[in-house]
């Protein structure tokens, strides 16, 4: 049942990170298809299935965020990549800041997926020899 459920956790990431993408580049270029009932309800079934699973998987696998680092660090990626998401969507912000907050917010997506792979808090760098 676990391997099931990250399985399931691992496409809701994709479709997850894939969906910002569209939607940031949609925004951006002003596309009407941001608008769209599909577009607007979509992510937040995705997302709902994506907290579902990885709470799912943090019980099955007896781990905590605040207990394990490389939990607590994407737990914190995640709430930095929801912040700079919704300033990057937001179509009142002036598009500099929404072009800005689009790449931090991707880049903390990396990070997030990173950290996941890597069960280490510097992510990539850690694997790489960079850091730590």
């Amino acid at each position: 049942m676990y391997l099931v459920l990250k399985h399931f956790h691992v496409t809701c990431v994709a479709l997850s990170g894939a969906g910002f993408l569209l939607r940031g580049i949609w925004s951006l270029s002003g596309s009407p298809l941001l608008r769209a009932r599909l577009t607007r309800v979509l992510p937040h079934i995705v997302d709902s299935c994506l907290l579902a699973s990885a709470i799912g998987l943090a019980w099955m696998a007896g781990q905590a965020p605040f207990v394990h680092g490389w939990l607590t660090a994407k737990v914190l990626g995640l709430l930095a990549y929801i912040g700079l998401g919704m300033v990057a969507l937001k179509p009142t912000r002036p598009r500099g800041v929404r072009m800005l907050a689009f790449a931090a917010a991707l880049a903390a997506f990396a990070y997030i997926v990173s950290v996941a792979l890597t069960k280490n808090p510097l992510g990539w760098l850690a694997a790489l020899g960079v850091a730590g």
